[in-house]
């Protein structure tokens, strides 16, 4: 229902007007959608610091690399350090890659009823296919995501399936965008839901190599929910 309204059309071509009465109707949805959610659970609100590059070696092969600064609270109270890196192979116009990544996290969690906290440090080693199409105006992309993990003296497996879509909010060069994506996270054993990550933004284009986004995030597990605020740049050079 969501994409028909964001991509319907009027004599074949997007009609702007219509779409942007619709994205702050959107927009207002998912606000209040999310804080109806999260007072049904225990809830706390976070901030999230992310840094995504990705370096073309050619037309076909790229790296990839990130880093993600996770705060319980503002900066300063890391929760999480989380770096990423990998490499991706494209085809299909570049409409879909392969990668095959690792992934190296550090978590700072707290014992319970107190406020000391314990490390706990994770080596991972993923592999992914991301696939991106077109409907209309709106940019829609999937990611299915494996990931093998060395969680202290345990190995866990989990799979994320990820669904985004981005919209332009300005005709005239796409500078300014509405984001959302959903991410369901899957262990192989028992529990087998370990989260879900359900997200919206807005972003703006720098140029056609980098951009910054802001936007809210609730992630939510079976009993407890978590609220983040996140600031991302996208930077591909």
């Amino acid at each position: 229902m969501l994409l028909y309204l964001l991509a319907k059309k009027k004599n074949n071509t997007m009609n702007y007007s219509y779409l942007k009465n619709k994205i702050p109707v959107l927009l207002l949805l998912i606000t209040l959608a999310f804080p109806s959610y999260a007072q049904s659970q225990d809830s706390n609100f976070g901030n999230w610091l992310i840094y995504i590059g990705s370096k073309k070696l050619n037309s076909k092969w790229n790296l990839h690399n990130e880093v993600q600064l996770r705060n319980y609270n503002a900066i300063g109270d890391l929760e999480q350090l989380l770096l990423r890196t990998g490499l991706g192979y494209s085809f299909n116009e570049n409409k879909n890659n392969i990668l095959l990544g690792y992934g190296y996290i550090t978590s700072e969690n707290y014992i319970a009823n107190t406020e000391d906290k314990f490390t706990v440090n994770e080596h991972r080693i993923f592999q992914q296919f991301t696939s991106k199409q077109q409907i209309g105006i709106v940019g829609v992309s999937h990611r299915y995501r494996f990931e093998q993990r060395f969680v202290a003296n345990d190995f866990k497996m989990r799979f994320r399936y990820f669904l985004a879509i981005n919209v332009p909010l300005s005709k005239e060069k796409d500078t300014y965008y509405f984001s959302a994506y959903n991410e369901i996270f899957l262990n192989t054993k028992t529990s087998i839901f370990d989260r879900n990550r359900l997200y919206a933004g807005l972003g703006y284009k720098i140029n056609k190599n980098i951009r910054l986004e802001a936007g809210y995030m609730n992630q939510f597990f079976e009993t407890t929910s978590r609220d983040q605020f996140n600031i991302i740049s996208f930077v591909n050079f």
